[in-house]
């Protein structure tokens, strides 16, 4: 169990390594007089699993960076140590996300207590919960909305996975037509507008049914209704379905708005989508820097690159020179097959199943299951091991 312990006071840190050392030999602790300003990138480059931290560092209404942390890494627990905490100051410090607030001068034992449940919370089995994979266009007409509907649907038909696609593309978001020729009934709007009611019957009723289990929810008609639709409602979108569907797929198009970053918090894989073209690589950069600036972790942001072919002027290493880091996957240019696709409304492993891009999409489908089943397996293996040892 790794620990990041913050405090100014010298004689307090050297207290909270003594308690923790003494309880547990195996937990391993970073030290730092100050860290709060900075807090976001050194959690993204320890990966702690507790921040313990001296009060006195998040006084004066501080209390939203350690908010935006539990938000952005919901495994990480944070325990404050304070002097005289009011009232209001515990309940602020609770609605931050903050899981235990102790009294100082310390005391040895309320410290390993806080620090074992923090322990036995982690160990314990987590609830299934579906992945959230995002798309996002570095630039207009990257294919990214093609990308995400495409991919939803052969994960969807080649496994037995059940499959969600949400189109969060709020001004022009048209995913629906990619994979269906029907105009929508219910859009996104409409699940905002009934958001205090909304439970599975509702979302399941509100969706495009495109296989027994693959379902699309449509962005707004217009830019109008889009209004309706604000953060808070994502927020709740994501939790139920998370919970009813192992891959929920959102396409958000290429704009970082309020409601897009939302669905980012929630994501496990983030997919930038661009092609071999200056411009894109520019904007790339740019939206790197911004995810970047975010505090989403490095390892879930992947570059796809769309539309590749070799021999080009650019090259694949020009684009990973560029960008500073790997292409996660290459998609094969294949205009006749796509256009087709596109045209009529069909997903592309219903026109081509032996077309470039069919596969390189079943690839990563393949790969994301796979991914899925192995920390599927590993909560099992897990639970066995603990339950041979009574």
């Amino acid at each position: 169990m790794k620990i990041i312990v913050i405090s100014p006071n010298k004689v307090l840190r050297e207290e909270i390594l003594h308690s923790l050392k003494s309880a547990e030999a195996a937990r391993h602790s970073l030290v730092f007089d100050d860290g709060l300003d900075d807090l976001g990138h050194l959690v993204e480059g320890e990966h702690p699993d507790l921040i313990i931290i001296d009060g006195i560092c998040v006084e004066s209404g501080r209390l939203s960076t350690l908010e935006h942390i539990c938000l952005r890494y919901p495994n990480v627990s944070i325990i404050i140590l304070s002097e005289n905490a009011s009232s209001e100051f515990l309940m602020a410090a609770m609605r931050s996300g903050v899981k235990d607030v102790l009294g100082l001068p310390l005391q040895k034992s309320d410290l390993q207590a806080a620090v074992n449940r923090v322990e036995l919370k982690q160990a314990a089995p987590k609830n299934n919960k579906g992945k959230v994979i995002t798309f996002v266009g570095s630039k207009g007409g990257s294919g990214a909305t093609f990308l995400a509907c495409n991919l939803a649907y052969i994960l969807a038909k080649s496994s037995n996975a059940k499959v969600a696609l949400l189109d969060l593309n709020l001004q022009f978001g048209d995913a629906v037509l990619f994979v269906n020729d029907h105009v929508p009934s219910n859009t996104l709007a409409d699940v905002a507008r009934n958001i205090k009611r909304l439970d599975a019957s509702l979302l399941s009723s509100s969706m495009v049914s495109i296989l027994p289990n693959f379902s699309v929810l449509a962005a707004p008609e217009d830019a109008e209704s889009a209004q309706d639709v604000r953060p808070e409602h994502i927020e709740s979108l994501l939790k139920l379905t998370t919970s009813q569907y192992d891959f929920v797929v959102i396409d958000i198009g290429r704009t970082l708005n309020a409601t897009g970053v939302k669905a980012l918090d929630y994501a496990d894989l983030i997919f930038i989508v661009l092609q071999e073209t200056l411009p894109f690589i520019r904007d790339s950069k740019r939206l790197l820097h911004a995810l970047h600036s975010l505090g989403y972790a490095k390892d879930k942001v992947k570059v796809v690159l769309n539309r590749y072919e070799k021999g080009g002027d650019i090259r694949l290493i020009d684009v990973e020179t560029a960008l500073g880091m790997k292409v996660f996957k290459t998609i094969p240019n294949s205009y006749q097959s796509v256009s087709a696709s596109v045209n009529q409304g069909v997903p592309i492993m219903e026109i081509s199943k032996n077309d470039a891009v069919t596969k390189a999409l079943q690839e990563v489908a393949e790969n994301l299951v796979e991914g899925a089943k192995a920390k599927k397996a590993g909560w099992l293996d897990s639970l066995l091991h603990h339950a041979s040892l009574f």
